[in-house]
């Protein structure tokens, strides 16, 4: 089984993949419980647009994805206010746009329909070692923010009124949940994916909010069943020649649906 870390490629993969696997989760935690998870499908589309302008100009695409999706999360957020308590159109708006924009930019590329799959569902062994370094630095930056605003990304989670009158800046508290999103969706796109994604973000949170009892379990246990959820579909991925980021998400989901049938039988 060891074998298959004698592979550069699967070396980066895996190094690569599990960082996601922590960040993951700790993104999706806010955006679960302030019933947000519509967003990670937002703005993987529209880094999808940002992964095709980088594929046209030679431009590393998982720069471009950043860049559109950090765009894409800003727009979310300034349409949020425009809408007021219709503030899930703006989602839907943005998505949209993205999702025009990458139909629109795809004609355009020459010889790349190839590359542009590989975001489209992952893939590992495209991985180069520029990408895994800024999949690395990038998410080491997301936990280290993550940890520094725990306070205050636990108190705009589940009470922002209490949170503005307490003195916590909510809306920068907000734009950086965004900005975190936008990172960790473009950087995942390589491994997962960026039309799946959105799964890794929600799934392991859902599955873990059944099982732990406190916001700090939760999130710890949703680390752990990410990461379990993206080392065995790489493992399998590999030996069944199956593509990453789908063999990840159908694992998290089975697991997913045992949890609630579990938790339902548990309950009657």
């Amino acid at each position: 089984m060891l074998e298959i870390f004698t592979y550069a490629f699967m070396r980066r993969a895996f190094i690569a993949a599990m960082m996601i696997a922590v960040i993951a989760p700790c993104i999706g935690m806010p955006l679960v419980l302030k019933r947000l998870s519509a967003i990670g499908d937002a703005t993987s589309h529209s880094a999808l647009a940002g992964i095709a302008l980088g594929l046209i100009t030679g431009v590393n695409p998982i720069l471009g994805a950043v860049v559109f999706a950090a765009l894409a999360v800003l727009g979310i957020e300034a349409l949020r206010k425009v809408f007021g308590k219709y503030s899930e159109i703006a989602t839907v708006v943005v998505m949209s746009a993205g999702i025009g924009l990458t139909a629109l930019l795809s004609g355009f590329i020459t010889n790349g329909s190839a590359n542009l799959s590989s975001f489209l569902f992952g893939s590992i062994v495209a991985i180069s070692d520029f990408e895994m370094y800024l999949t690395v630095g990038l998410g080491a930056a997301v936990i280290i923010v993550s940890f520094l605003l725990y306070k205050e990304l636990f108190f705009v989670t589940f009470d922002e009124e209490a949170a503005r009158l307490a003195g916590v800046p909510v809306g920068k508290i907000n734009l950086v949940i965004m900005l975190l999103t936008a990172v960790t969706v473009s950087l995942a796109s390589r491994i997962v994916g960026a039309l799946m994604i959105s799964s890794l973000l929600v799934i392991p949170v859902a599955a873990a909010m059944m099982i732990a009892k406190s916001y700090k379990g939760t999130m710890i246990l949703s680390v752990a069943l990410a990461e379990i959820f993206t080392v065995s579909g790489l493992f399998i991925s590999y030996r069944l020649d199956l593509s990453p980021g789908g063999t990840i998400v159908l694992i998290g989901v089975v697991f997913l649906v045992c949890a609630a049938l579990i938790t339902a039988k548990r309950r009657r």
